[in-house]
């Protein structure tokens, strides 16, 4: 779990943060344009939400790795998914929560994802 201030410089970090986090678990075939873009646009739509600090949780299983940002903040359900996110290529689902814990967003990406086919010319 990687934890920061709720403020502007937070989805920066937690991308960076959670880059070098997963890194060590050795995903060669993971787009990390879209890993980090997943990353900052779920922290960013914590931040946003309000609260004092965002978390975020990392897992994987099969190939698959789960992004989960956490605003701690109770109250009102959560915003959707930025669409940013949504539509990033190697994104295979994502939503939000609300629970006892505060709003949850969250992004499982292929991180061995079959390659674009070409069209013949």
């Amino acid at each position: 779990m990687l934890t920061f201030r709720a403020d502007q410089w937070a989805p920066r970090k937690a991308a960076g943060q959670a880059a070098l986090a997963v890194a060590e678990w050795h995903y060669p075939l993971l787009d990390e344009h879209d890993f980090l873009k997943a990353v900052h646009g779920l922290v960013e739509a914590a931040v946003a939400a309000g609260g004092k600090r965002v978390s975020v949780h990392l897992a994987d299983q099969d190939a698959k790795v789960l992004v989960l940002a956490l605003n701690h903040q109770a109250g009102e359900a959560s915003t959707g998914v930025p669409q940013e996110v949504a539509l990033l290529r190697t994104v295979d689902a994502c939503g939000t929560h609300t629970d006892h814990d505060g709003h949850a967003w969250w992004a499982l990406l292929d991180a061995a994802p079959r390659p674009t086919p070409r069209l013949p010319r």
